[in-house]
């Protein structure tokens, strides 16, 4: 569980009820995390034990220069992307922390969240960093809440569109076939478009949620929202077709991260850890060898990673240290 301490001590009751899990939506979440465990799990066995993981280790020896440079700038530019989805939360909520700042608190919450979780990662962290640069706790729900929202949504634009025009042949075992993933994919784009259009025609624009107002955007602010997280995971989808070298096709590999995606996010497990890479094995080892895909993953992990992870965690060090001057700067 994630440790709460964290949290600043004035942070929402209801995120701290989140952290200690004292509703009912645990017990549910822990239904479908072992569902999914036992799925995942399966799937890791079966096929770690054809995987010939001495050639794996070779084909990293032997990865080419040019794939990994590749990856890094495509993962930059995911990076970059990412940072300026709280700027989106600082036009909605007009706070006025300067441009740099905001960028690179979202950087560095967005490295962690890979790596450690939404929770630890997307929530504790901005709130920590947020509330010691001055911002009401309202305000940082506001913020975290529109930055979210921004990758889900475009998530759910995406996801809707691909599994709906081509959706990914799924193993027998999944107990899913095409079919069906074609209807989740059209409900997936519903529920973007009818996001859309309440930001558009809806005439309430505020909303209570646990005692925080919630305030429709602008259909300009939403749409702008929707095309930036729907065009972070087409980055995160580039980094991986960079380095599996091309040898499966763009659309496949967007399909299979889409999928691997919500696997991990019902799993909960930081970083997708062997979620992504059970999925990746399951639905495309028949396109190119196992142990060539395995590595293309692997570098994956690393470029996107673990690499920005070292980067933001020196960046937290810091800002921990230049708290109080930042907050000073920016008021």
């Amino acid at each position: 569980m994630p440790d709460s301490r964290i949290l600043p001590p004035s942070a929402p009751s209801g995120l701290k009820r989140k952290l200690t899990g004292q509703a009912w939506w645990p017990w549910l979440k822990r239904g479908l995390t072992t569902v999914f465990f036992g799925l995942m799990g399966y799937l890791l066995v079966s096929q770690a034990r054809a995987i010939e993981w001495d050639k794996v280790l070779s084909s990293l020896q032997n990865y080419p220069l040019s794939a990994s440079w590749g990856a890094v700038a495509l993962a930059a530019a995911s990076y970059l992307l990412y940072s300026c989805f709280d700027l989106l939360g600082r036009h909605y909520t007009g706070h006025a922390l300067r441009t740099p700042t905001v960028m690179t608190l979202t950087f560095v919450s967005y490295a962690f969240t890979l790596n450690l979780g939404s929770v630890v990662g997307g929530v504790a962290f901005r709130y920590r960093l947020y509330s010691r640069l001055g911002l009401a706790l309202g305000t940082i729900t506001r913020v975290i809440s529109f930055s979210m929202l921004a990758n889900w949504m475009g998530y759910l634009l995406l996801a809707g569109l691909v599994f709906s025009l081509q959706p990914p042949a799924l193993p027998e075992s999944w107990k899913i076939d095409a079919a069906q993933l074609r209807v989740i994919g059209v409900l997936l784009l519903a529920l973007a478009l009818a996001y859309l259009g309440a930001c558009a025609f809806s005439r309430q624009r505020s909303f209570s949620l646990r005692g925080h107002a919630i305030e429709l955007p602008s259909l300009r602010l939403a749409s702008l929202q929707m095309a930036m997280g729907a065009a972070n995971w087409l980055l995160m989808s580039g980094i991986l077709f960079v380095l599996l070298q091309h040898r499966i096709d763009f659309f496949s590999v967007a399909s299979v991260l889409l999928l691997a995606a919500v696997a991990g996010v019902i799993t909960h497990i930081p970083g997708n850890l062997g979620v992504l890479e059970a999925v990746f094995v399951a639905l495309l080892s028949h396109r190119m060898p196992q142990h060539e895909l395995l590595a293309g993953l692997v570098a994956y992990r690393v470029v996107y990673y673990l690499l920005p992870l070292l980067i933001a965690s020196a960046i937290y060090l810091v800002m921990e240290a230049r708290a109080k001057q930042i907050a000073r700067a920016a008021g």
